[in-house]
């Protein structure tokens, strides 16, 4: 696999004989891995920051078993069997279960009484948990796998961890208590819908009116912040969406884990391995975790009949509700490896150069910058025309609005893939909401209120487009449902929202999320401004004047002028050039919102947690990822 690459590096025979590592040399002498294997392992080390184990498992230049018996060996020590990891008593550290899995430690009673540590690293790797000498602990030391021993801390605290899974960030920031007061939710909806009906029955024309009145408000202040965006995105060219730093061959690269949440992905499981393959991140410095929730038999098998290499591994989410995405992250969080932390979806596609593009640019930023978004694209836009619409949209989102939101500073929320984070400060903030269903939004606005940054980044990951009506219809529900949760979420306290973001962000965070869901949910009022265009009678006229109409319905017809535009500046590069005929057709598209938008509403009523699946694998054989970029090597890349 990677071991060719290895040696091209012109390892010589001078770096044993220099080296000074005993746990090598020991491997070497035990007959584990040859001196010439081990020489080029050491030349990886340094450039990156990993472990020997982890080099010669990456490189299929040992296997782990050996490495662990080898470790035994040289220090001393049993190796734990499966009996050992099920049996043995818990010694009661005092340590958080999600520490011990972080740190694959297992305290144990051994079978003479006396405390054990059950752990896959040796102690020179500096893996064992500094709280176990804290709490004065003296124990001998058992060898194990690593992954056996998460999952046995994991099946000895599944309670525990599944409750820090639901409630991993603090209430205060959290929409959980939504699902509290059912019938005090729906009580009030009721009322008000009464109300409404009662007004609307006595005074029709006025509440028309109303609802018109706010409708044309927000469509002008949606207008003026995406035109905004927009002349500040064309502004800055190519700054908008900087370009990966230059390598800095001193600093070795980080290990970086990425989370893929899979549920129900038997079509494309084969495809999303394929894919995962192609990164050229040092394979000894990645940790794919494949998050895999504990009902799903079909995925797991799906998995089970592929041989997966040493950097991809899955962690089963035990069940539990609410059972979303976010839910899942937050348990599988722990069982990663790397300080930095990135998200892909199933279906995703993302440049091979992409990690160490993060990488780099986590290295040279300064510590307020903690998330780095990439740009979405889709690599199926020509199977029908909402895919081909789909596609347009997200170009104008990723490539346009997004940088020229963030150029002019305002809070911006996430895409939920091509996601990257610091991981000291994910975990500072609790990860995810796991009851919000658009648990990307929610973290985007709160790494804003505790003061941190997030950057566009330009690499680029395709994805599958949606492109049923009815499952797109379920997903922009979903999307939209989330939107209204973390609007009412973050307006819990619109004085400390207010004081930590600062006024630019506080108003920038009123006008994207009101404006965007007002639009939705009012379009059709917008729409009745084309009776008057064809001369058609207005609910308004008899309280309006018709130059009044007339003016809004040209405010409607420039508005939609001005989308025109900013759709066909964002497929103007030679990728979606052949998508700006279907421009147009955004007019027709768009309307499908406020369908999704009203399933939304009633859904935040009555299943706010509910997470509407989307399906992949509908798409067309599988065509190659949309072009981002050409990027030049890095340091030691290896397969």
């Amino acid at each position: 696999m990677g071991i060719s690459e290895l040696r091209q590096l012109g390892a010589r025979g001078d770096v044993l004989a220099d080296a000074r590592d005993t746990a090598g040399t020991d491997l070497v002498r035990r007959g584990v891995v040859s001196s010439s294997d081990l020489a080029l392992a050491w030349i990886v080390q340094r450039h990156c920051d990993a472990g020997l184990d982890d080099i010669l498992r990456a490189e299929g230049l040992a296997d782990k078993d050996r490495l662990l018996a080898a470790h035994a060996a040289r220090l001393g020590v049993r190796r734990a069997t499966v009996a050992d990891l099920t049996r043995l008593p818990d010694y009661q550290s005092g340590v958080d279960p999600r520490n011990l899995i972080k740190n694959a430690i297992l305290p144990v009673m051994d079978h003479d009484g006396r405390p054990a540590i059950v752990t896959d690293a040796p102690p020179e790797t500096g893996i064992l948990n500094n709280e176990l000498s804290e709490n004065g602990m003296s124990a001998r030391l058992l060898l194990a796998p690593r992954h056996a021993v998460q999952e046995a801390v994991a099946s000895r605290h599944r309670e525990a961890l599944i409750a820090s899974a639901q409630a991993r960030v603090p209430e205060a920031e959290s929409c959980r208590t939504w699902g509290a007061g059912f019938g005090l939710r729906l009580g009030v909806t009721l009322t008000l819908l009464a109300v409404l009906a009662i007004l609307s029955l006595a005074f029709p024309v006025a509440v028309f009116g109303v609802f018109v009145g706010w409708a044309a408000f927000t469509l002008i202040v949606s207008a003026g912040m995406k035109t905004t965006a927009f002349v500040a995105r064309m502004a800055a060219g190519d700054d908008a969406l900087p370009m990966p730093p230059a390598p800095d061959r001193k600093a070795p690269l980080p290990k970086v884990s990425v989370l893929v949440p899979l549920f129900r992905e038997t079509e494309i499981a084969h495809h999303l391995i394929a894919r995962l393959t192609r990164l050229t991140y040092p394979k000894c410095l990645l940790d794919v975790v494949l998050v895999l929730e504990e009902e799903d038999d079909l995925t797991r098998q799906t998995l089970a009949q592929i041989d997966l290499p040493p950097w991809i591994r899955a962690v089963v989410v035990p069940d539990g509700q609410p059972r979303t995405k976010p839910r899942a992250m937050n348990y599988a969080l722990d069982f990663c490896r790397g300080d930095i932390i990135g998200i892909f979806d199933a279906e995703d596609a993302p440049d091979p150069d992409q990690i160490t593009a993060v990488a780099r640019r986590f290295q040279q930023a300064p510590p307020d910058l903690v998330c780095l978004q990439g740009v979405l694209d889709y690599y199926n836009p020509r199977q029908n025309w909402l895919a081909r619409c789909f596609t347009i949209e997200y170009a104008t989102w990723f490539r346009m609005i997004l940088p020229g939101m963030a150029k002019l500073g305002f809070a911006i929320p996430l895409g939920g893939t091509t996601l990257y984070f610091r991981r000291d400060v994910l975990e500072d903030l609790g990860g995810w909401d796991a009851h919000n269903v658009t648990e990307d939004a929610d973290l985007g606005f709160r790494l804003a209120r505790h003061g941190y940054r997030t950057e566009m980044l330009n690499t680029v990951t395709g994805e599958e487009a949606n492109c049923r009506l009815w499952p797109w219809i379920k997903q922009r529900s979903r999307w939209l449902k989330g939107y209204m949760t973390t609007y009412l979420v973050h307006m819990r306290r619109p004085s400390v929202l207010y004081r930590q973001l600062g006024a630019w962000k506080f108003w920038g965070f009123q006008a994207h999320f009101v404006t965007a869901l007002s639009q939705f949910v009012l379009a059709p009022f917008l729409w009745s401004f084309w009776l008057i265009l064809f001369g058609v009678a207005h609910p308004l006229d008899a309280v309006l004047p018709r130059e009044v109409l007339v003016g809004f319905a040209s405010l409607f017809l420039m508005v939609e002028a001005i989308n025109i535009v900013i759709h066909a500046a964002a497929v103007r590069d030679p990728v979606h050039r052949h998508l700006l005929p279907w421009v147009p057709m955004m007019h027709v598209y768009a309307p499908l919102g406020a369908i999704a938008a009203y399933k939304a509403l009633y859904e935040l009523i009555l299943k706010p947690f509910f997470w509407d699946k989307t399906t992949h694998g509908l798409s067309l054989p599988e065509a190659a990822p949309p072009a981002g970029r050409a990027v030049s090597g890095d340091g030691v890349h290896l397969a």
